[in-house]
């Protein structure tokens, strides 16, 4: 069963609970291709120029390879917990067949994201289509694409970078304060500030970008084949 604090799931979720004929007339907005940006494809647009200045300087910087697999560690802080959730898994991501989000402590479950479908224990959830591409824009080294979708600030120090993603929508931005990236030639945290009081933090480690898949990780794939 999928957690229903893993952060895609809830992203998916958010999502459905927005009209449909706005996504309809949003989705086609050209470069739609990053977890954020579909996920705040409804946003106002914003002033582009300091935030495509500082995603230009930082995705120089990033690695860009059609496999990034790694570890994460994920701590969710509940209002109403004393104690933190903490969870950890591996992720796949694949430029082309989607992502693989599979927890392994402390319960098992698994998530499978391509271009149209997001399957998890639960079944199969219905999200926009666009939703599929949830890590193009951070695990394929593509964050210029969050413009679309973000008020951006952030910085560059060459060897560390950071931005900080504010939500301008009135629905969104009743549940999501902002969001935080930080990496150095790959994303190395994300931070997801509900509004709630409740947040979320992902580490990313041991990332590799293997020239190809293992059987196992083709096989989890196939079950996103139509």
């Amino acid at each position: 069963m999928a957690s229903t604090h893993n952060p895609i799931f809830l992203m998916a979720r958010w999502i459905s609970l927005y009209p449909t004929y706005k996504f309809q007339q949003l989705i086609k907005v050209e470069g739609l291709v990053s977890i954020l940006k579909v996920l705040l494809l409804f946003l106002l647009s914003f002033n582009p120029g300091y935030a495509d200045d500082v995603l230009a300087q930082i995705t120089t910087h990033l690695v860009k390879a059609e496999i990034t697999q790694g570890v994460f560690q994920q701590e969710k802080r509940l209002k109403i917990l004393r104690k933190p959730l903490q969870s950890t898994g591996t992720f796949t991501y694949h430029q082309s067949k989607g992502v693989i989000w599979k927890t392994l402590t402390p319960v098992a479950s698994l998530l499978l994201v391509n271009d149209t479908r997001l399957l998890s224990g639960q079944g199969e959830l219905a999200v926009p289509a666009a939703f599929g591409k949830v890590f193009a824009a951070m695990l394929g080294g593509d964050l210029k694409q969050l413009s679309d979708g973000f008020s951006i600030t952030g910085s560059d120090k060459k060897t560390a970078w950071q931005l900080e993603l504010k939500p301008k929508d009135e629905l969104l931005q009743k549940m999501i304060s902002f969001i935080v990236l930080s990496g150095d030639n790959e994303l190395r945290s994300l931070e997801i500030q509900e509004t709630g009081g409740n947040s979320t933090h992902i580490k990313f480690t041991q990332i590799t970008h293997p020239a190809q898949l293992t059987r196992t990780q083709e096989a989890d794939f196939e079950h996103l084949s139509p």
